[in-house]
């Protein structure tokens, strides 16, 4: 800490780090650094936030200016500029996935481990109005025991664009479940509060790459080429969980698909349900009366609109940092258990078997020079 103010470095300037920047100033902490490669990203950032700008996160890490880091860079490059910031003693805000292969995220894991700084990840969903809403019933007992989530994220077509870094497996680790399915997957998770999980089963398709004849009327990607050479991703993705005490978690996730786009989420309890859409402000309880009643006790909730995510995120990761304490949502532990998901998922679609996960953190050395080699590309930027 300088005294005054917590000092933040953003590590990747584009949209995403712009918007957390924003977040930062309107917290009262300062942005102080900012890492791109591209010249025309630093000027800008620099222009706006009027921060020091750096081409490499090695310069920023050192800036005694800097307290806090905040990385929102493709996937593959969330390692190495953790594990800097860690080990020069800084707190880590890193957007989520936590990384872009499990063994990437359990080398974190063991950094976080013997630093002095900790590491959170950007799940925002966490803190929409919705999911405050459902936390709030359930902390009461409106809902009863919990039973089985329905978690989705489908986009009809909303593939970012065939060629960039989401398409290739080498920086992104995944496609739609590593991007937006990993958001409700989260979510899923936190609301049984992390049970221990025992089976996943999933399969992931690659159905849309390199067709000509991909429509997307919503226009939400870049141009479609349909001879990019890097589309080695999954576009779909579907999974069942299991857990120990029986509670059971559906999960549907999709860049492209021939079905309604959906952000849907439902909760069943014993006592009641309830539903709502990923980041919304809304929340449906599915109730039933007293025995003999013909009729449902369904009701909507509006909560705050003025409840953002992403500045709740960001506000609870500068109050850690403020108050030297550990962060309780968002944790590095809870990131590892959303990895090692999503790694049996694809597992389980590579064998077509069910497949168990790890129980704890596997400590791994960091591997310098593999650090290295994962320094990121001219461009490179996260769009979250």
């Amino acid at each position: 800490m300088n005294g005054t103010s917590i000092g933040v470095g953003i590590v990747g300037l584009g949209g995403m780090g712009h918007h957390h920047a924003r977040n930062v100033e309107e917290l009262g902490a300062t942005v102080v650094a900012g890492v791109d490669l591209v010249p025309e990203q630093r000027e800008r950032f620099a222009a706006e936030f009027n921060a020091t700008t750096y081409e490499t996160h090695d310069e920023l890490v050192v800036d005694d200016a800097v307290d806090a880091v905040v990385v929102t860079t493709p996937n593959r490059f969330h390692e190495p500029i953790t594990v800097a910031a860690l080990e020069a003693g800084c707190d880590v805000l890193v957007e989520k996935p936590l990384a872009h292969t499990l063994e990437s995220a359990e080398r974190i894991a063991a950094v976080e481990a013997e630093s002095d700084g900790f590491c959170m990840v950007g799940f925002h969903n966490r803190h929409a109005a919705s999911m405050a809403m459902f936390e709030e019933h359930h902390a009461r007992g409106r809902f009863g025991e919990l039973t089985h989530i329905e978690a989705n994220y489908v986009r009809r077509r909303g593939v970012p664009g065939p060629g960039s870094w989401f398409t290739n497996k080498d920086l992104s680790g995944g496609g739609a479940l590593l991007d937006i399915g990993v958001h409700a997957l989260d979510l899923a998770l936190y609301a049984l509060d992390f049970p221990e999980i025992t089976e996943v089963s999933g399969i992931a398709r690659t159905t849309f790459g390199g067709r000509e004849d991909y429509a997307d009327p919503d226009g939400f990607g870049d141009n479609w080429d349909a001879n990019a050479e890097t589309y080695d991703v999954d576009d779909s993705v579907s999974a069942f969980i299991r857990c120990a005490d029986g509670q059971t978690i559906s999960l549907e996730a999709a860049w492209a698909t021939n079905r309604e786009e959906s952000m849907d989420f439902r909760i069943r309890g014993t006592e009641a349900g309830a539903q709502f859409d990923i980041g919304d402000t809304k929340l449906q309880i599915l109730g039933a009366s007293a025995t003999g009643a013909d009729h449902y006790t369904d009701t909507t909730c509006t909560g705050d609109t003025g409840l953002t995510g992403y500045l709740e995120q960001d506000e609870r990761f500068l109050t850690a940092v403020a108050t030297g304490s550990e962060p309780t949502t968002n944790t590095l532990d809870e990131a590892l258990t959303v990895q090692r998901v999503i790694d049996a998922i694809y597992r389980s679609s590579e064998t077509g078997q069910a497949e168990s996960i790890e129980s704890g953190p596997i400590p791994q050395p960091v591997d310098k020079e593999a650090e290295a080699d994962q320094q990121p590309e001219a461009g490179a930027e996260a769009d979250l």
